[in-house]
């Protein structure tokens, strides 16, 4: 049993015996998709960098709003390769939580079917590896929502800058940065913060340091970053 199904339950039956033909025929042909060749060099890859905004930082409770993506494709970003998408939501959240993403009642009220909204996330990734800053939340609300509307888990591989970051920067503090930390460090602005799309963007910028240094050090596919993020990750959980 993967940890989705101990996170949040199993409907997959009930929801998959629901989905239109459209919709299992979408999925099927995504599912039959070749997996991406994660020893592929940096610049041969096609990365989707992702972010989402939610109701709040309760993954149990709280819903997916938004997701959006920026495509970083032989090392480079295409503001035509990007996404964005609002997933309906039967009730807007609060407005305190509307104050931070800007995505207002109506939008919410207003928004994509979220099985629609998914299905066109699914063919904008493909089976591109998927990469985040503080990977878990964003990966956790996508895969709830994957499971709720679609009945399915996504099972793509996600990879975590802030994890991988730190291999090649050091800086004068013990704690983990935050994201906010990275963008001020190396003067990279998100023109519209918690917006996803635009945090996407700052977070491929990232991306893009990140691959550079990787290339000087030999780490020059994302199984590397993978084994990087995998080695840190030992390291912090012995201390």
């Amino acid at each position: 049993m993967s940890w989705l199904h101990r996170f949040f339950g199993s409907n997959k039956t009930e929801r998959q015996a629901s989905l239109s033909p459209e919709h299992s025929q979408a999925i099927e042909a995504w599912q039959q998709l070749p997996a991406e060749d994660l020893n592929r060099a940096h610049n041969r890859c096609r990365y989707v960098v992702v972010d989402v905004e939610s109701s709040g930082l309760d993954m149990r409770k709280d819903r997916l709003i938004s997701i959006g993506a920026v495509a970083l494709v032989h090392g480079k970003i295409d503001f035509k390769d990007a996404f964005q998408v609002v997933l309906r939501q039967d009730k807007a959240s609060s407005h305190e939580n509307i104050l931070i993403h800007g995505i207002g009642g109506m939008a919410q009220r207003e928004g994509m079917d979220p099985a629609e909204a998914l299905i066109a996330f699914l063919r904008y990734i493909g089976k591109s590896p998927l990469v985040a800053y503080h990977a878990f939340f964003d990966q956790a609300l996508i895969e709830k929502a994957m499971h709720e509307y679609l009945g399915m888990e996504l099972g793509q591989t996600w990879i975590d800058l802030a994890w991988v970051l730190p291999s090649f920067f050091q800086f004068q503090t013990d704690a983990r940065m935050e994201l906010d930390d990275w963008l001020e460090t190396f003067g990279i602005d998100s023109f519209l913060r918690h917006n996803a799309v635009s945090d996407a963007y700052a977070t491929a910028r990232l991306l893009q340091l990140a691959i550079a240094a990787g290339n000087q050090k030999g780490s020059d596919s994302p199984a590397s970053f993978l084994e990087i993020e995998k080695a840190r990750r030992w390291m912090h959980e012995r201390r």
